[in-house]
């Protein structure tokens, strides 16, 4: 294992994004070991595009080994992960830094400082993945105690997390998307209002025609909607049977898609980690970013 080579090891779109503001913001050429979907492969070849700087980009099934044991020092993506826990207890990397995996960043940190369990919010664990815990936290702690472990992150922890962290050893960096928005192609022209997609639904979390019924509401005067890349196609094909909308599919990030507007953009979303990203992502355009609740729906817990 390298004592100080670096791998990212991403799991989502957006990690991938992190991975690459990370890269440059330490000027390091970072290797990518990101999980086999079409939306990260498309995420990479943007990126690349813009001059990310990656190494090389190897997909992976499952668990990367072989790549993470030829690195001490991980970039990870999720520090949830079942396959991260399992990883890190086996293998104990060197150096950890963990990137965003959206509004899970303020839930891992409390994680840190032991003030929730080590599971994923809103999620019944049990198994392998639970056995690992204990002992994942365990390298982590330690890792902090050395200096060699920390977060970088575009959100806000809040100055009591930011100092118990760093108490515990722990190095926070937060960044605001500066690489993203420097290498942006021009925005496609998508109109001033533009209303986010969410996987809602299809986590259970809320029924499909409530959630048809806040893109309506949204979208009263029309608007440019969107896809959460995880939305299925009954989804979409609901979505696309409200009027004034017209559905957009990138295949992309939205905080890639939207980086390069030069005018405002009026963006809606249910509460989501965008209301953290994109202000940072949209800095100096004039444009608004709003929560919209569905305060009417009836919500459907998994």
């Amino acid at each position: 294992m390298g004592r100080d080579d670096v791998l990212a090891w991403v799991e989502s779109p957006l990690q991938l994004v992190g991975a690459a503001e990370w890269a440059a913001a330490h000027s390091m050429t970072v290797p990518v070991a990101g999980r086999l979907t079409s939306q990260i492969s498309a995420t990479a070849e943007a990126l690349l595009a813009r001059g990310a700087r990656f190494g090389d980009l190897e997909p992976y099934l499952g668990v990367p080994w072989s790549l993470l044991a030829r690195h001490g020092h991980w970039l990870v993506g999720d520090g949830f992960s079942g396959q991260f826990r399992l990883a890190a207890a086996v293998l104990r990397p060197r150096r950890l830094t963990f990137l965003d995996d959206g509004a899970h960043a303020v839930a891992y940190a409390d994680t840190l400082l032991g003030l929730r369990p080590y599971e994923r919010p809103n999620v019944r664990e049990r198994g392998l993945t639970t056995l690992a815990a204990p002992f994942a936290a365990e390298l982590v702690h330690r890792r902090a105690g050395a200096r060699r472990a920390g977060m970088f992150t575009a959100f806000d922890l809040g100055e009591d997390r930011r100092d118990a962290l760093a108490d515990q050893g722990f190095g926070i960096r937060r960044h605001d998307f500066s690489w993203t928005r420097a290498t942006a192609p021009a925005a496609p022209e998508l109109g001033r209002r533009i209303v986010l997609g969410s996987a809602l639904p299809v986590d259970g979390r809320m029924l499909l025609i409530d959630y048809v019924r806040w893109v309506r509401s949204s979208t009263a005067d029309g608007a440019v909607y969107l896809p959460h890349r995880r939305e299925t196609a009954e989804q979409l094909d609901a979505v696309a049977t409200v009027p004034g909308v017209r559905v957009h599919e990138t295949g992309l990030p939205v905080e890639l898609v939207l980086a390069g507007a030069r005018e405002p953009l009026e963006v809606l979303t249910l509460p989501s980690s965008t209301t953290t990203t994109l202000p940072l992502v949209l800095a100096g355009t004039g444009s608004t970013v709003r929560a919209v609740p569905a305060t009417s729906s009836r919500r459907v817990v998994a």
